[in-house]
């Protein structure tokens, strides 16, 4: 039997990675069933985010949902993005920069310090819905200026940033740097990192939108937050979670109750009962590997006390979590 010498391991990724790069006090709302960083992997994705572009509260809204009791906003409940971080080659990228970056990249760096308020080493976008890309402007002149930031977008996305203010700006004074990603091609971050966009059928207004496939050393995650009916998909969102550790899935809408004054086939999100139901015959191991996000102000799964999160759970999927961390 070949024996592999685990420091020529070591110097191989080292030059991998270089080869590569040729190429190319905790805040409150980090919740605390946070993992201990003791226990915590090389590689580990964390949740930022999990409600639908607006937040919660959500701007208009005078309902429970956004109040309180005694009629007072609710805290701050922030919109979906994920953290990867590869503490062996010191690496940390976002997905998605939304307009809770602020927030956001605090609390990635309360279990990631960085010496460096601008040591992001790539933004991953999804799609020109403001939610998921507004995040952005925080990187100009009038915030961090920061310094030739990658931004990973499709090339629809690419062109809708070039061409329009204000974010031609931050490419123009190189606050970010666009960089090229494309349908169904791996693109290697570090000798541990992976990631795959794929497109998915959505609304697009003005670019693709695309989820993403991440892959650590040791497990993998699907992130979908945007999709309009699974059905609409050319692909087996069934037969994708079967592949992967992890799916975090939209889950923007409980059911078609919730927004009774819109036509909701003008949103035509899948709604959280059709997923449950057509991931039904799931294993009760890939079951656990669901995590709904991206919800509306409106989902009463946002609420973990409700009767419609409490039958998620007893189905055997989750609910995704702001400050949660999963080993990759």
């Amino acid at each position: 039997m070949m024996h592999f010498d685990p420091f020529a391991r070591i110097s191989l990724k080292i030059a991998v990675f270089l080869v590569l790069m040729g190429c190319a006090e905790k805040p409150s709302t980090v919740q605390e069933d946070t993992l201990n960083l003791e226990q915590e992997s090389q590689v580990s994705l964390m949740i930022l985010g999990v409600m639908q572009d607006g937040g919660r509260p959500h701007m208009g809204c005078n309902k429970a949902c956004c109040l309180d009791q005694d009629l007072g906003l609710r805290p701050r409940e922030g919109v979906v993005s994920l953290g990867l971080f590869d503490r062996e080659f010191d690496r940390r990228y976002l997905f998605e920069a939304t307009p809770d970056l602020t927030q956001q990249w605090q609390n990635m760096q309360s279990v990631f310090p960085v010496d460096s308020a601008q040591a992001m080493d790539g933004i991953f976008l999804t799609h020109a819905h403001i939610g998921h890309y507004t995040g952005l402007a925080l990187l100009g002149k009038e915030v961090m200026a920061t310094t030739a930031v990658p931004v990973y977008a499709m090339p629809k996305m690419r062109e809708f940033l070039s061409q329009n203010g204000p974010w031609n700006q931050l490419i123009e004074q190189n606050n970010i740097q666009l960089m090229p990603i494309n349908h169904q091609k791996p693109l290697f971050l570090t000798p541990n990192l992976q990631v795959t966009p794929f497109l998915v059928p959505h609304r697009d207004e003005y670019s693709e939108t695309v989820g993403f496939r991440i892959s650590g050393p040791n497990k993998s995650a699907l992130f979908i937050p945007d999709i309009d009916k699974w059905y609409r998909w050319d692909q087996s969102i069934v037969e994708l979670i079967k592949s992967v550790d992890y799916a975090f899935v939209d889950a923007t809408f409980f059911n078609g109750d919730e927004l009774p004054n819109r036509d909701m086939n003008q949103v035509p999100h899948p709604f959280v009962v059709e997923s449950m139901a057509l991931f039904e015959n799931l294993s009760k191991q890939e079951k656990a590997k669901v995590h709904f996000i991206h919800l509306n102000h409106t989902n009463p799964i946002a609420d973990p006390t409700s009767t419609a999160s409490k039958s998620v759970l007893q189905s055997g999927f989750n609910i995704a979590k702001v400050g949660a961390i999963f080993s990759m």
